[in-house]
């Protein structure tokens, strides 16, 4: 492992959701680095194999690959993923939920339904059953918690967000319901709103933005370690903007 590792995750056991992208493999890898047995969830399996093979380098502990596309997933998906967590892993304390889905900026009067319904699917339908479909392993949990990357409030009315700006508002009320159900089980639900970051998504829509000043991915990743390892000093049901320098 690094030097620079806390350890402040030592036997927490994490689902990182989107470990394929820029944010989700910088954190599973920081998650691990610090002691977590991380689970990869993402679409891309090959991404995920090379992303494992990068923290078995680490001489972290060792990781579990779990390959699910969130579009087409369905409830019974997410129930089969809980058993096999359980039988793996024993239980599960974290859940990052880092995977989104934005095709790009449109007009709503001309987003094609597909789009609409795929963006819907991945950036609220899965989260709202994946956690409760783990909600039985989060409640075995010593110090349970779900942390959500969310985008700024500016993108839910702002024009041509479409499917991806009301997706992102109804996913905020998901978290503080969620939270509010839960608060009775120890499971702090909360969002984490992360600086502009230096990411392919990010280039899909400021496609000329130069990158001098934007966040890298495993900046962020680093604060988000110390973020969950505190996880009691963050309201449950808020959404926080991450400050880099204050999760240090």
């Amino acid at each position: 492992m690094s030097p620079a590792a806390t350890q402040q995750l030592a036997g927490r056991r994490i689902l990182v959701v989107g470990a394929n992208g820029g944010v989700g493999a910088a954190l599973a890898k920081a998650c691990a680095n610090d002691g977590a047995t991380v689970v990869l969830m993402g679409r891309r399996v090959a991404a995920l194999e090379r992303l494992y093979d990068e923290i078995e380098r680490l001489g972290a502990p060792q990781p579990a690959i779990y390959p699910l596309n969130l579009e087409g997933a369905t409830p019974a998906d997410f129930d089969e993923l809980s058993v096999r967590l359980a039988d793996g892993l024993g239980g599960l304390d974290h859940i990052v939920h880092a995977a989104t889905r934005l095709h790009g900026l449109t007009p709503i009067e001309l987003t094609d339904g597909e789009e609409w319904l795929r963006t819907w699917q991945v950036n609220l339908h899965a989260p709202y059953f994946l956690w409760r479909a783990l909600l039985p392993l989060l409640r075995q949990s010593q110090s349970p918690s779900i942390l959500a990357l969310v985008d700024s409030s500016e993108r839910h009315t702002a024009a041509y967000w479409g499917a991806y700006g009301i997706a992102q508002c109804a996913l905020r009320a998901l978290l503080a319901m969620a939270a509010s159900e839960w608060q009775s089980d120890g499971i702090r639900v909360f969002g984490v709103e992360p600086p502009p970051m230096a990411t392919a998504l990010r280039r899909k829509v400021f496609v000329s933005e130069a990158q001098d000043g934007l966040a890298a991915p495993e900046a962020v990743a680093a604060a988000l370690v110390t973020l969950i390892a505190r996880a009691a000093e963050v309201p449950s049901g808020s959404v926080t903007a991450l400050e880099l320098s204050a999760w240090k």
